[in-house]
């Protein structure tokens, strides 16, 4: 079986689309997933599944759909992705105001790459590597104009936020 971590975008912020972690086990258990555990309260998931990428995400989608009500964008890596994001990092953590990753549903057109180069970022920098977004902030992330908004928007594709802590943290969750 293959060791996955799901990624929610956008559950839990601020008070809106709420779901309560031991809720989610419980849905993802009930999919079929295997040795189900969640991570924090912003929607990180880990499990074991023979299914395949494309149908686990489509699985998963509908069923918060169906149990909670709302359209919650997925987005799933493997355990080795994981770790060749850890790795494949531009910046040693601690370096600017903090280290994020937007890990993308979706490879990015070729003019969606465009679009995104073309925004002024002032101080803070992205480098988009295959379907990761490294983003070293040099101010407050809630300041900065690379928000996941406007990643989404100018890439095309489904996005979803985590600090740095939280990628190291899911990684070694997966391999273990």
């Amino acid at each position: 079986m293959g060791v996955y971590v799901a990624l929610l975008r956008g559950i839990n912020v601020s008070g809106h689309r709420m779901i309560k972690m031991t809720e989610l086990q419980r849905m993802c258990e009930a999919l079929g997933l295997g040795r189900v555990r969640t991570y924090i309260q912003s929607g990180n998931v880990l499990f074991e599944s023979d299914e395949e990428r494309g149908t686990l995400r489509r699985q998963i989608e509908a069923q918060i759909e169906a149990t909670f009500g709302f359209d919650v964008p997925v987005v799933l890596r493997t355990a080795a992705e994981m770790e060749q994001i850890v790795a494949g990092s531009p910046w040693a953590p601690g370096e600017g105001e903090s280290l994020h990753v937007a890990l993308l549903a979706d490879a990015p057109s070729p003019d969606g790459v465009a679009r995104l180069a073309a925004v002024d970022t002032g101080s803070d920098e992205y480098r988009l590597v295959g379907q990761e977004v490294y983003l070293l902030y040099r101010q407050p992330s809630h300041k900065s104009k690379l928000s996941n908004a406007l990643l989404e928007k100018k890439l095309g594709v489904a996005s979803t936020l985590r600090n740095w802590q939280t990628v190291t943290k899911l990684a070694a969750l997966a391999r273990d």
